[in-house]
């Protein structure tokens, strides 16, 4: 799915539960917004400008209204679950969560307070939403990565450098997506004519 697409349908979908819930047109939504990112990061930026245009063209504008709180903690975990606690103790209509360490933190913190992620991968399998058809609870999505492409990226690998037997792979085993892209790359390697991969505390 391209980008602009992309933000068209998630756009539809924060507006939703904003005008599901309002009773007095007049009131300013609040809408929080957690990013585990870099505020400063292109990539964000570009992200941030395409879901307030998109707010923009469903009628929800930036001081009119809607206010938004944002929140970026630039890697940092402990950063994270302090944002996440933070945005849901202002009692938002709506958060918008970033990627899996972003809706890690906030699971723990609301059951009540709607959540829509966008950026992350194997929700079922790091315990977001129950399944992906009907997801349950006050959390909803979009997924990026389906766990088969850690093979993929495996295969591209080979592709760029052919003779390559060996692979570490640099990621956290705290998050259970990674996991799952691991044991993918793992479970392809025999095909590609990789004798050992593993985890980097693991390479020699």
């Amino acid at each position: 799915m391209r980008r602009r697409e992309f933000f068209g349908v998630f756009g539809i979908v924060v507006a939703w539960p904003l005008a599901a819930r309002a009773q007095q047109r007049d009131r300013i939504r609040q809408i929080g917004l957690l990013s585990p990112f870099s505020e400063s990061d292109p990539e964000t930026k570009a992200r941030l400008a395409a879901f307030k245009q998109r707010l923009e063209q469903l009628g929800w504008s930036e001081g009119r209204n809607i206010k938004i709180e944002y929140r970026f903690s630039e890697g940092n975990p402990e950063r994270t679950r302090a944002a996440a606690a933070e945005l849901v103790a202002l009692a938002p209509d709506l958060i918008v969560a970033y990627a899996n360490p972003a809706v890690s933190a906030l699971k723990p913190v609301t059951s009540t307070v709607p959540i829509v992620f966008t950026q992350v991968s194997d929700p079922v399998g790091s315990g977001f939403v129950k399944d992906l058809a009907h997801p349950g609870g006050n959390i909803t999505r979009f997924h990026s990565f389906e766990p088969a492409i850690g093979g993929k990226w495996l295969e591209v690998l080979k592709q760029i450098a052919p003779s390559v037997r060996r692979v570490a792979v640099v990621h956290d085993p705290r998050i259970a997506a990674n996991v799952s892209f691991f044991r993918a790359a793992e479970s392809a390697s025999s095909s590609l004519g990789v004798a050992d991969i593993g985890p980097c505390d693991q390479c020699r």
